[in-house]
């Protein structure tokens, strides 16, 4: 799977890299990214009855600064409404319990290292890989796979001036203030993802990262493109090019989707007015949160 493909379907990791300044110590300088011309903005679909609205807003959980894309039909939609609802839990008290986390189900095994479980060719791929990032080839010895795996992948990113502080998700929640949040998941559900990978799974995904890392910007360029103008179809085709195993787009997609689909159809039963923000690729082709909406007969409208 494309590590790109991943930036619009899970939250954890780049909270984690905007909580920890430890996994994201930058070893080369930092640059500015390009920023795409401005467009119409991205999607915003609805879900109502007579006493409930349910907002749906695809992100990118990852930004560069200076894309504007908050403008008044997100601001109305969001201010008016009376709780938001994100992937996960995101705020200082939750950073702090995600780093723990992390380092809870990130690190080997005392006495085995990372490179330990590498073939010779792998070993030379991946230390060519932290060479590019001015890294020492130790440096993520006590890492999983999964974990080395993730931090290959955003490091770039965040050398080439993508920031999660810009991400959609840390801007919506600056906005709202004391406004109850409430969450899809918890933070243990989205690493446990990666965590309950076989460790050959996590090797693949790992020398994926490795040896893809002067693909990630510009894939992650193209989707953010298409993002900013809304256009769904098109983020959809990018990020299936990146969703090449049935069983990880499954786990990493569609049964998350439905399950969504399930808490949405639940909430209906409630008066009020909710703000959902989740990663724009779970609002995008086939089995989207919207198909399966309409399989149980939730009609989905967009508003832009």
């Amino acid at each position: 799977m494309k590590i790109a493909s991943l930036l619009t379907l899970t939250a954890a990791p780049f909270a984690l890299f905007a909580a920890s300044p430890a996994l994201a110590d930058n070893h080369a300088a930092t640059e500015t990214a390009a920023v795409p011309a401005a467009a119409n903005g991205p999607a915003l679909w609805k879900v109502a009855d007579e006493d409930t609205t349910i907002y749906l807003f695809g992100t990118v959980h990852v930004l560069p600064q200076g894309i504007e894309w908050y403008d008044d039909t997100i601001a109305t939609a969001l201010t008016g409404s009376d709780m938001i609802v994100t992937e996960i839990p995101m705020d200082a008290s939750s950073d702090a319990a995600l780093q723990q986390l992390t380092m809870a189900k990130g690190m080997l095994p005392p006495g085995t290292t990372l490179r330990s479980l590498l073939t010779p060719e792998q070993t030379s791929s991946y230390e060519a890989a932290l060479a590019k990032l001015g890294a020492p080839p130790e440096a993520f010895d006590p890492f999983k796979p999964w974990l080395a795996g993730l931090t290959l992948s955003l490091l770039p990113l965040m050398q080439q001036g993508y920031n999660p502080e810009s991400g959609v998700e840390k801007v919506l929640l600056g906005k709202v203030g004391d406004m109850p949040k409430g969450a899809l998941e918890t933070a243990e559900f989205q690493l446990g993802i990666f965590d309950g990978m076989p460790q050959d799974a996590q090797v693949t995904f790992m020398m994926e990262a490795a040896e893809g890392m002067d693909e990630v910007k510009p894939m992650l360029d193209r989707m953010v493109a298409e993002w900013a103008k809304g256009d769904a179809d098109a983020l959809a085709e990018i990020m299936n090019e990146g969703m090449s195993d049935p069983a990880v787009a499954e786990a990493l997609l569609y049964s998350r989707n439905a399950n969504w689909a399930e808490w949405i159809d639940t909430r209906m039963a409630e008066p009020g007015t909710v703000f959902i923000a989740v990663g724009a690729g779970h609002l995008a082709g086939a089995k989207s949160v919207q198909d399966y909406l309409a399989e149980k007969g939730i009609a989905t409208t967009r508003v832009k």
